[in-house]
């Protein structure tokens, strides 16, 4: 059965990894902390009697050999990097979890028909490199060479030399890509959001993940003396950039109940004086949702919105897509699935969609695939105060357990 006391005694050491003085953890991709995580989960992973290997991009796999080496694998898998003071959390339950469901398997010499892997995707975070999901991006053939000369941090760092300081080569890169058979891939999560904790509920089953549209707006107008232009003669950036925020707000507020969520995290104004006219705003704006036509939608209106007020105004406004990705459909039959052993357990349970990107969405290109969430206290993520109880790790895991056991069965091969 799922132990709570081996899963925090391994949160517990992972949690003297990379802490911080002031309270959080900093793992970022490729650090010296990020490192001396991993050789602590090898660890683990051979105690439990996984054969671990690395591929090319780093990431972590670990092996439970099948009574048939030659089916497909099932595959589970998350994260250890954090962002720079952040959680224990985020992406460890997720690892310690699928060792914790394989520890139970061995101990209870259940025979797996079909071999088991765990993958610790590296670089899931977009903290160092400002790019998210990196591993699982490299695992699923989604990352060229060029990219990895390309990103760098903040010290100019590239994600290419950052791979050969660790005795990796990036020119090899491509060839981790996963070219096995995988017949099904699961992450269990914490939610990172509160929707399971204000509905209590301990256990989610992911429908979809929300992908983001990126934009950089710039706004330019005119820097004049607070006090001797008038206000019919004013170009002011700033009070353009306010209406595009609420439109922002307005437009995706329209279709909430679809899953429609966007936000302005970002507002330069220049020059910044309390006496002058702000002449140049940069703003940054995230539209996220799980279906592409809503989220398509709301851009769309909110360009009209912006060529009305630039015309009104007379301001010049400029809009650059840093980036569109498209939302994933997770597998009905997955979530029926989980649904399905979800009501064979005791733990309050609901379908959701994810507001945050996963390892998983890339994995769902090459396998059905299935995500599970536990609470978070508050919501709260990416912070030192992120936290999730061993009770409800302990029930995710369970869940998982139960997922993996009809999986790895023969009368269930594919």
């Amino acid at each position: 059965m799922v132990s709570s006391k081996r899963l925090t005694e391994n949160f517990y050491q992972l949690s003297l990894i990379g802490a911080q003085d002031g309270g959080g953890i900093t793992r970022l991709a490729f650090s010296d902390a990020d490192w001396e995580a991993r050789k602590y989960i090898i660890q683990v992973m051979e105690q439990v009697g996984l054969v671990v290997r690395v591929d090319a991009f780093g990431n972590l796999i670990g092996r439970l050999e099948g009574v048939n080496a030659e089916a497909s694998v099932v595959m589970l898998g998350s994260h250890i990097d954090s962002v720079p003071n952040g959680g224990n959390f985020d992406g460890i339950v997720g690892v310690l979890g699928a060792i914790e469901v394989i520890r139970c398997l061995v101990e209870e010499g259940e025979k797996n028909y079909h071999p088991i892997e765990i993958v610790v995707f590296m670089a899931e975070e977009s903290s160092r490199f400002g790019v998210a999901t990196l591993g699982s991006k490299a695992f699923c053939g989604k990352l060229s060479f060029a990219q990895l000369e390309q990103y760098t941090d903040k010290h100019g760092i590239s994600l290419a030399q950052a791979m050969r300081e660790k005795d990796l080569t990036p020119e090899n890169g491509s060839l981790a890509r996963y070219v096995g058979d995988i017949k099904v891939f699961m992450e269990l999560h914490i939610e990172q959001g509160k929707v399971l904790e204000t509905m209590g509920k301990q256990i989610g089953v992911v429908s979809g993940v929300a992908a983001p549209t990126r934009l950089r707006v710039v706004i330019v107008g005119e820097a004049d003396h607070s006090g001797a232009t008038p206000m019919n003669m004013r170009k002011d950036a700033l009070t353009a950039a306010a209406e595009i925020i609420l439109r922002v707000e307005e437009l995706a507020r329209k279709v909430a109940q679809h899953g429609v969520v966007g936000t302005t995290g970002v507002i330069v104004a220049e020059p910044g004086a309390m006496n002058v006219i702000p002449g140049r705003v940069e703003l940054g704006i995230d539209i996220r949702s799980i279906s592409q036509d809503l989220k398509q939608q709301v851009v769309h209106e909110l360009i009209g919105t912006i060529d009305a007020i630039k015309s009104r105004r007379g301001v010049t406004i400029k809009v650059v897509t840093l980036s569109d990705e498209s939302p994933v459909r997770i597998s009905e039959i997955m979530v029926k699935f989980l649904d399905d052993v979800c009501k064979q357990h005791p733990y309050p349970s609901m379908v959701m969609p994810s507001g945050a990107g996963h390892d998983a969405m890339h994995l769902a290109s090459l396998a059905p695939t299935g995500i599970l969430f536990i609470p978070c206290r508050g919501g709260i993520s990416h912070n030192p105060a992120e936290w999730a109880s061993m009770d409800d790790i302990v029930a995710g895991t369970e869940i998982l357990l139960t997922a993996i056991r009809k999986m790895v069965q023969k009368e269930n091969a594919s």
